[in-house]
């Protein structure tokens, strides 16, 4: 299509009063994160609308990029023109049969943001619609259902046309909501937890527990595969740290009765990650806990396993069935990674019969005989962190 900007709809951001503007901002930069590599595209902020000026830069591949940027309610491919009525009819008109295919209806959607200007929306509504069907032979009009919807806006400055509504991710920009670290597993759920709080605009850093030689690096892999995945939220930006925890794991199985190794295995994870937390300047921790779902997962487990710390941890996921979780899995595409035969350490080493009720007092007496801090503090000094984005993923695809 022959345009020269996207305009883009705010959704949720519109419903901000004197903040707005933070996140108005907030977007602005995902947008213009996402985009780094297009020299000549720019993103002009506004209270009421973003628009990204393409410059000729390739407007579908900016497309792409930013369908799934948390912010966006939709967005059109859309032609700026002067308020002079010949040349918005003409623009509309050479806009409207770039997309225009025989037996189409149509209707018209006028928007009047300039009041001063000479024609009301029912009256711009009138003259474009006369003028299409003029032009265009056995065009019909249909304004319940149309189509094809020729919008066209006009504003103080200028006047913009566009006939594709583009429905966004929704949400919140990413970093609105501030900081926080994802506890990324190799299974379904956490990567559906990510995403949700992503869309939350909470800027999002992963852990995962890797636990060499009892998990291979295809698992590792696995990992590095969703949080590609979580990083096409945010321009293609994402950061995964790969925490060592198989000393940590290998002395719960010693020192731990069988029974509460689970427990205590959660308790390290837990505090390893509240330690990266503090490190990386989040604000809180992120699970893909759903009640009851598993050993783990009930209330009495919940609960003495968050007693390593105060942090807030927020669980996405708690009151979802495992279909929905599943469902959505499925449209941010990441299920089928997810559901890759490959082990993690949560895996590894389940007990036969793990507590589901484990009472704190007990968990915390068992490990009292055992100095797992320094494990735990040589842990997050190993951690490795992976950075990832665009440039980096493209030339790791020139390599293969």
């Amino acid at each position: 299509m022959n345009y020269d900007r996207i305009l883009i709809r705010y959704g949720e951001i519109s419903t901000k009063g004197r903040n707005r503007n933070k996140f108005v901002e907030k977007l602005k930069k995902s947008i213009q994160r996402a985009i780094s590599d297009f020299p000549n595209a720019k993103v002009q902020g506004q209270r009421e609308r973003m628009y990204i000026v393409l410059n000729g830069d390739n407007g579908d591949e900016i497309i792409e990029r930013i369908r799934g940027i948390f912010g966006i309610q939709s967005f059109s491919p859309a032609i700026k023109t002067s308020k002079d009525l010949e040349e918005m009819k003409s623009a509309a008109l050479q806009l409207f049969r770039e997309v225009y295919t025989e037996g189409k209806s149509f209707k018209i959607t006028a928007r009047r943001a300039d009041k001063t200007y000479q024609l009301d929306t029912n009256e711009l509504n009138q003259e474009f619609g006369a003028h299409l069907l003029k032009n265009v032979p056995d065009l019909k009009v249909d304004v319940k259902n149309p189509d094809i919807d020729l919008r066209v806006e006009v504003r103080p400055e200028a006047t913009y046309l566009s006939c594709e509504n583009i429905q966004g991710a929704g949400g919140l920009p990413i970093g609105s909501s501030g900081k926080a670290m994802l506890m990324l597993s190799g299974g379904i759920d956490s990567p559906v937890a990510g995403y949700l709080a992503m869309k939350r605009g909470l800027e999002v850093e992963a852990v995962h527990f890797f636990s060499p030689p009892f998990t291979s690096e295809r698992s590792k892999q696995k990992v590095i595969e969703l949080a590609e995945k979580l990083a096409k939220a945010n321009g293609g930006y994402f950061t995964l740290h790969i925490v060592p925890f198989t000393a940590t794991q290998q002395a719960i199985q010693k020192q731990i009765p069988e029974n509460y190794t689970m427990t205590t295995t959660r308790r390290m994870m837990l505090n390893i990650t509240d330690k990266l937390r503090v490190r990386h300047e989040g604000l809180a921790i992120v699970t893909g806990e759903s009640l009851g779902q598993v050993a783990s997962q009930t209330l009495e487990s919940m609960y003495a396993i968050n007693a390593v710390t105060s942090t807030p941890i927020l669980r996405p996921l708690v009151m979802m069935d495992k279909t929905d979780i599943i469902k959505i899995a499925r449209e941010i595409d990441t299920h089928d990674i997810s559901i890759q035969p490959y082990e993690d350490c949560c895996t590894v080493f389940v007990p036969a019969s793990p507590k589901t009720k484990p009472k704190r007092e007990k968990v915390e007496y068992y490990e009292s005989f055992f100095d797992f801090e320094h494990l735990i503090q040589e842990a997050v000094d190993k951690t490795e962190t992976i950075r990832i984005s665009p440039k980096e993923k493209a030339e790791l695809e020139e390599l293969f």
